[in-house]
């Protein structure tokens, strides 16, 4: 297998990484030499030659090959068996309806978050529970990082990029979801078998938190998350924008106890999360005048229930969820699901 990328040797791994740092080619973080010999070990849990394409950005002229993902893979501290799900996260921001240069160009920060469904979660120990978007975790904190790092190395998205804040997300954002409840995963309702195992890529901002210790009814619960999700100053609000939700266990132990099922709480939360169109005119989101009958037009966080992307993950212990806000709007960057081609885990 003939590898394509140009070859620089240096004295020692630290020689390396410095001179990484020099060149632009890291996150800020050190990374790990990308040897030869890790590319192809990479690349053999695949079986794809080097120069396989595995997704673009037309705008740019920007070309995603396999040895290049596989290089970034390896700089991020992947192992080999995670490279699979690098390869169909690549594949799934490289797809036109994830419209991949708005949200890597806009000033509005989204990082991509990476939801990671099926048998491959406990194949190479992704963490969908306690710290869920925290530190501590090989398989989320390589994954997502590669990404990350082969949008500033392939994808012309530079490590300082133009974002007015950013958020941590943009190291790396990859999370999976907890299967073990009775309630369908995400990758299920979106029409893949439970048995597959899939990557689902989202444009979004930070996790917004929510908390509800004291609520004994699901309504309640909801009822606290609906108006997280209606806050002003997001692109959902006035938009037409997905929006992700994590209902922690503890607060699903409550709803599912009580007859709730995925479908029921999104079609709550999309009746829900809403404010009255004066609310957006008054707070100077919509530069329009208020007109009578404002206060009874609702302004809804998502056009409808199955624009909420709903997930089980988190904690055992403590009743905090939380929603994450949209990029934009659909029409220019819409999250997109992706089988991983799973050899080591026979997914």
């Amino acid at each position: 297998m003939l590898l394509q990328a140009e070859r620089l040797e240096t004295p020692d791994a630290m020689e390396a990484i410095e001179l990484f740092y020099q060149k632009g080619w890291t996150d800020g973080l050190p990374i790990v030499p990308p040897t030869a010999e890790r590319i192809l070990a990479m690349l053999s849990t695949v079986d794809m030659q080097p120069d396989t394409v595995l997704g673009a950005i037309p705008e740019r002229g920007r070309v995603f090959t396999a040895e290049v993902v596989a290089i970034n893979a390896v700089m991020a501290g992947c192992l080999p068996e995670y490279f699979p799900v690098v390869v169909a996260g690549i594949a799934a921001i490289s797809d036109p309806v994830f419209g991949l240069h708005g949200p890597t160009a806009s000033t509005h920060g989204a990082g991509i978050l990476m939801i990671v469904n099926g048998p491959i979660i406990q194949g190479i120990g992704l963490n969908c529970g306690q710290g869920l978007f925290g530190p501590g975790h090989r398989a989320n904190a390589t994954i997502g990082r590669a990404l990350r790092l082969v949008l500033i190395n392939a994808g012309g998205s530079p490590g300082f990029d133009r974002t007015t804040l950013g958020h941590p997300g943009k190291y790396t954002y990859c999370i999976a979801e907890d299967e073990n409840t009775d309630w369908l995963p995400l990758h299920v309702q979106r029409g893949f078998d439970k048995t597959v195992s899939t990557v689902t890529v989202f444009a979004g901002e930070g996790p917004n938190q929510m908390n509800n210790h004291t609520a004994l009814r699901g309504e309640n619960i909801l009822l606290t998350l609906a108006d997280r999700m209606s806050a002003l100053g997001t692109f959902n609000m006035g938009g037409q924008t997905e929006m992700v939700v994590v209902i922690c266990p503890e607060h699903y132990r409550t709803l599912n106890e009580q007859g709730w099922d995925k479908a029921k709480v999104q079609e709550f939360l999309y009746e829900h999360a809403a404010r009255p169109l004066v609310d957006l005119k008054e707070g100077g989101y919509l530069q329009q005048p208020v007109q009578a009958g404002d206060e009874k037009i609702l302004v809804r966080a998502v056009p409808s229930p199955a624009d909420i992307l709903l997930i089980v993950a988190g904690g055992e212990a403590g009743r905090f969820s939380a929603c994450i806000p949209g990029w934009f709007n659909m029409k220019a960057c819409h999250s997109v699901t992706k089988a991983i081609r799973d050899v080591t885990c026979g997914t």
